[in-house]
């Protein structure tokens, strides 16, 4: 846990903190007219309902009981539907139910009090052609269903639950001892080592057993590991005309909310929930998704809270469809892998992102941008602005091309990789045209790294008005037109403020940093044109200064 130490910094980011979540619930569907959004954002289409109301009591749902309410919500919803649309409401009350199907022109709204708990019986989710994690699969059917449908909704201020517990596998490094010990006695099946907690023998036995997995899957042959076939709480695939306002979403079994391939998104004032030890467990993955926008929620999940993605690999190659035209704003995150993360199923491409006041508090690793050779794509036309970040236990900021790939081997002091190049192809992906600007961050483990590949390094960043105070500052590994200005590092330890390698065309104006033993570390054969402007600070060389020998011309101190 990383300590804090300015009481004074601490009260001034958590009042910001507040004062940006509290901006005021916007109905309109242009975004703020405040915000200056650097690429041309269509109107975002937000769907209209008829008034006409349908309660699902009067279907046969029964509040507080153990009873299924599964055919009087879906009934209701397929009545509304067919009759032109309107609202379903669901009162308060606790409601126990099976997967419910969303209808075109269906608003499916909840009441202040309304609880509605999936069943913890697996019978209920029939296995279906789905998706997961980028590609087509067998999996079970989502609690919450919308496919090829047009002006829908969930909203009011109920919660809806999926009961993750009966679903999802623990990893035992996840638990203390005695959380561990309890749930190992609750029943469920171990791993061949111990490490792994499955909740059944049927869990088990399709993670475990993979080699018994049919070749080509069927719903029929995958029936015996259905229980090991996870689904996304709420999977909205290919719709158009999309509104989730006010409700909380919470103990997802996989992925929490998962829009596949719709248009016209507008998500506003949601709280989106998982354990922090919840396998699989993101809060919102936005997958080639256009024009959309996510406004004023909260996410505390057990893995990457606001994530972009677009497919994986050929399948999302195959697929081109890119997600784009996003602006994301006022948003808070506690527990996540990652705050705002792109990737790692970014094939199909990702541009034109706009996000703004966004809050991490806690939160594992802030800003995270992740692929690996094989996947191909292009992420690109990314903006980022008034980011804060708060007691980050690894990188305020990171991009990693070696996501799942083979380990690095680093230097401890400089963070130096040496990787090496191989052929440009459709598998390789790539990260360009990304621009940082006031970012904040009251203690992190790192500020910032970049782990590029040769062949594609992460290239033409800006960040700018950069305030962060970690235990490690800068390293760029195969990164390409970078630039820094007015970057203000707090170093908790002693080490190297700035270190580059292999990296290109990189410039920094505008360095204040305090608590560093050196101010500078340049390496690796291929690193050219590195330009360090001190703004008067006297900078000497192998103290303040350290460079490899062989490329002590490609580097420029201006005083």
């Amino acid at each position: 846990m990383i300590k804090i130490k300015n009481t004074l910094l601490i009260t001034a980011f958590l009042l910001t903190t507040l004062v940006g979540f509290s901006q005021k619930k916007g109905s309109s569907n242009k975004p703020d007219a405040s915000l200056k959004i650097p690429f041309k954002m269509p109107e975002v289409q937000i769907p209209k309902f008829k008034s006409d109301t349908l309660n699902i009591v009067d279907f046969g749902a029964v509040p507080n009981t153990e009873q299924l309410c599964t055919n009087a919500i879906n009934s209701a919803i397929e009545k509304c539907s067919k009759s032109g649309g309107g609202v379903v409401v669901i009162p308060a009350g606790l409601w126990t139910t099976g997967p419910i199907k969303l209808k075109s022109n269906v608003n499916l709204h909840t009441q202040n009090g309304a609880f509605v708990s999936f069943s913890s019986d697996l019978k209920q989710y029939k296995l279906i052609e789905s998706y997961f994690e980028g590609n087509k699969v067998i999996r079970c059917e989502s609690p919450i269903m919308g496919i090829d449908l047009e002006n829908i909704a969930i909203t009011g201020q109920g919660i809806f639950d999926g009961n993750g517990a009966v679903w999802r596998p623990v990893k035992i490094g996840k638990m203390t001892a005695g959380q561990w010990s309890d749930l190992v006695n609750s029943g469920g099946v171990l791993s061949k080592d111990g490490k792994i907690w499955y909740p059944s023998k049927g869990a088990y036995e399709g993670n475990e057993e993979r080699n018994k997995l049919p070749k080509k899957e069927t719903v029929e042959n995958m029936e015996p590991y259905k229980e090991a076939l996870r689904p996304v709480m709420v999977s909205l695939v290919n719709c158009k005309k999309l509104l989730l306002d006010g409700v909380t979403f919470q103990n997802s079994p996989a992925w929490n909310v998962n829009p596949l391939m719709c248009e016209h998104l507008t998500l506003r004032n949601l709280t989106i929930r998982n354990p922090w030890y919840s396998q699989n467990g993101d809060g919102l993955d936005l997958e080639s998704c256009r024009i959309g926008t996510v406004t004023n929620c909260r996410f505390d999940v057990g893995d990457d809270a606001i994530c972009i993605k677009s497919g994986k690999d050929k399948e999302g190659r195959d697929r081109a469809k890119p997600t784009e035209l996003f602006v994301i704003t006022d948003c808070v995150v506690y527990h996540a892998h990652g705050g705002f993360t792109i990737g790692s199923e970014m094939s199909g491409g990702v541009k034109n992102i706009y996000a703004k006041n966004l809050t991490f508090n806690g939160t594992d690793c802030g800003l995270r941008f992740k692929s690996v050779r094989g996947r191909g794509g292009v992420v690109e036309n990314i903006w980022m602005e008034d980011i804060r970040m708060n007691n980050i236990p690894t990188d305020a900021i990171n991009f990693n091309l070696y996501y799942f790939g083979k380990s690095l081997s680093e230097d401890k002091e400089t963070g130096e990789v040496t990787v090496a190049k191989e052929p440009i192809t459709e598998e390789t992906p790539a990260f360009k045209n990304m621009y940082f600007k006031n970012i904040s961050v009251n203690g992190a483990a790192q500020a910032l790294k970049i782990m590029g590949i040769p062949e594609m390094p992460v290239a033409n960043i800006e960040f700018e008005n950069m305030i962060i105070r970690s235990d490690v500052g800068v390293q760029l590994n195969y990164a390409s037109k970078i630039a820094f200005k007015n970057l203000d590092l707090r170093l908790d330890k002693p080490g190297i403020a700035v270190s580059f390698s292999n990296s290109k065309n990189v410039s920094l104006d505008g360095l204040k940093s305090t608590g560093e033993n050196q101010m500078f570390w340049v390496g690796g054969l291929e690193t050219k044109d590195i330009s360090l402007k001190t703004n008067g600070k006297k900078i000497i060389l192998n103290k303040d200064l350290k460079v490899l020998e062989s490329i002590k011309d490609e580097v420029k101190v201006v005083n």
